[in-house]
């Protein structure tokens, strides 16, 4: 008798190596090792959406609060950490290639597209923005730098940074070898034995980390310059608003988020990412080191938010102009260190507490960030506003914030939990036409 060839069973819930593998992936698995990734994700967006109803909504007395302020104290967390996650992201793929054999030219190509897609997404949020406020808004709107602006341009930058790594460690004999197990799908698994056969991070990684690190460094210590005595005042206000946040006011504006300093933090979790991945940097590789490594990110981001209060507190200053608040090395320092413990209080929270046990709204929100970003604004500082603006008492414009919650965690399950690819749109519209 002829023996029929079945496909074999997979046993496995994560995709193949050879498909398309997003962070949606990992939504459920309490066992996953990314799914603190979406969950931190997801908390950068209630810090957001708390953040931005308080401050459109909240009027009279209410804006002279203690509570307003610490609700604009906790504003200051979501953009860095949307930038430091995507630095992460952004180094767990680039990971990703390198195992695939790419060479740094292909790398750095398809990272470029990536980051340049982000980007054009910021410049198409910003024009709609423009229309919808057609009449009262000014045309300068169109150019301002968004949070989406400078993620994509984060990107983009992080891409030339790796090229150019990568180029010249394969030029100087890093091993480029691809092995044989893919590290991003061994941290989809979550066995030790994939994560012991995979060779990790390839000999470039150590030349990776150090140039992210050089990156934030570079950019933390220029920035304070860049907005006093080495303002690029030659330039476009256009342009120059990239580099100082300036826009069209004639000095940098501590609303925007121009390249300066916020690319660091995007720099900040490329170089986190990097170790993290990185398995050569550990001896023994039978073993996850993600909880060790995570760890002593917090450990040392503790370290870090203390020697930047003791500098801020000292008499010695680099720099003749010192704004802690909007320019200093030393608030960069203290942000960064309270994104790396964070860091680890996500991982811990999603292994080992409630985060990923049954259905978690908040990494529901992180898988589809950049969908509610783009809509929430909308309903609270646009057209749409829930409610009226600077006219609201702390319980109704909390009681707003929950609506605001509820409808993105819904247009959220709407997105990702209905293949809309499926839906026989044609035959649902014969249905509705009347006899």
């Amino acid at each position: 008798m002829e023996r029929r060839a079945f496909p074999a069973r997979r046993l496995s819930p994560w995709p193949q190596p050879g498909s398309h593998v997003t962070l949606s992936s990992v939504t459920s698995a309490p066992s996953s090792r990314l799914a603190w990734i979406d969950w931190m994700r997801g908390l950068a967006c209630i810090l957001m959406f708390q953040t931005h109803c308080y401050d459109a909504w909240l009027g009279g007395d209410a804006r002279n609060t203690r509570f307003l302020k610490s609700s604009q104290l906790l504003g200051t967390l979501p953009a860095p950490l949307f930038l430091f996650l995507a630095g992460i992201s952004f180094a767990l793929i680039t990971d990703k290639l390198i195992r695939k054999n790419l060479g740094p030219a292909e790398i750095t190509r398809t990272m470029l597209r990536r980051g340049a897609e982000i980007f054009a997404f910021g410049l198409l949020f910003r024009l709609q923005e423009y229309l919808i406020a057609w009449g009262w808004a000014p045309w300068s709107d169109l150019v301002r730098v968004d949070v989406l602006n400078i993620i994509g341009l984060s990107m983009i930058l992080m891409a030339l940074l790796c090229g150019v790594t990568l180029t010249v460690c394969r030029r100087a004999g890093g091993s480029y070898k691809k092995p044989a197990f893919d590290s991003y799908q061994s941290m989809l698994s979550g066995t030790a034995q994939a994560v012991e056969k995979g060779a990790g991070f390839s000999g470039c990684g150590p030349a990776l980390v150090a140039a992210a690190i050089a990156a934030a460094s570079v950019i933390a210590l220029l920035t304070p310059p860049l907005y006093t005595t080495w303002r690029p005042t030659w330039l476009p206000w256009p342009l120059e608003s990239y580099i100082d946040g300036c826009h069209n006011l004639g000095a940098p504006q501590p609303w925007l988020f121009p390249i300066f300093p916020w690319s660091a933090f995007a720099s900040a979790g490329l170089a986190a990412g990097f170790i993290l991945f990185n398995s050569r940097l550990f001896k023994d590789r039978a073993r996850n080191h993600t909880t060790e490594t995570l760890a002593f990110f917090a450990a040392f981001g503790a370290a870090a938010i203390l020697v930047a209060r003791q500098l801020d507190r000292s008499s010695f200053h680099l720099y003749s102009t010192y704004d802690y608040w909007h320019t200093s090395p030393n608030f960069l320092m203290t942000r960064i260190g309270l994104l790396l413990v964070i860091t680890f209080l996500s991982y811990a929270w999603c292994r080992w507490g409630l985060g990923t046990r049954g259905f978690s709204p908040l990494i529901q929100l992180g898988q589809t960030s950049l969908l509610v970003y783009w809509v929430h604004i909308e309903f609270v500082y646009g057209r749409f506003s829930l409610l009226p603006k600077r006219a609201e008492s702390i319980l109704s414009a909390s009681r707003g914030l929950l609506e605001i919650f509820l409808f993105m965690l819904i247009l959220s399950l709407l997105r990702t939990r209905i293949d809309w690819k499926k839906i026989n749109w044609k035959r649902m519209t014969r249905r509705v036409q009347p006899a």
